[in-house]
């Protein structure tokens, strides 16, 4: 729970200044900070930053009554529906966001977890 709020609230408030893409290196580094599975990280991540993409199109959709997602969804097969639009965009947010978290957790995991050589049976060890 804390690393979805940590998600949803810093790519919220990132992506107000920076360009979209912000949301990959805050997930991957939230996910690096707070992941204990890859499992858990990513459904984080997917629900952080697809919760927060939907409620920024489903906000811009109903403002503008749809003028502009269904010019756009138009343009790729949805058969011109813009809530279809939004929640596709949705969609593609949450497996940015939950990619990039799996990929921190997986990264913490890979740096702090020693790898340890399986030990050699006795029976087992050449001599020279």
């Amino acid at each position: 729970m804390r690393l979805f709020l940590l998600i949803f609230g810093l790519a919220g408030l990132a992506q107000f200044f920076l360009p979209w893409w912000i949301i990959t290196p805050v997930a991957l580094a939230a996910g690096a900070a707070l992941g204990r599975t890859g499992g858990r990280a990513f459904l984080a991540g997917f629900a952080g930053i697809g919760l927060g993409w939907l409620l920024v199109a489903g906000w811009e959709q109903a403002q503008n009554a749809g003028r502009l997602s269904h010019r756009v969804a138009q343009l790729i097969p949805l058969g011109g529906s813009g809530w279809a639009l939004v929640v596709v965009t949705a969609i593609i947010g949450g497996l940015v966001g939950g990619l990039a978290a799996l990929a921190g957790c997986w990264l913490r995991q890979a740096v702090l977890t020693p790898r340890q050589a399986p030990a050699a049976k006795p029976d087992q060890v050449l001599t020279h």
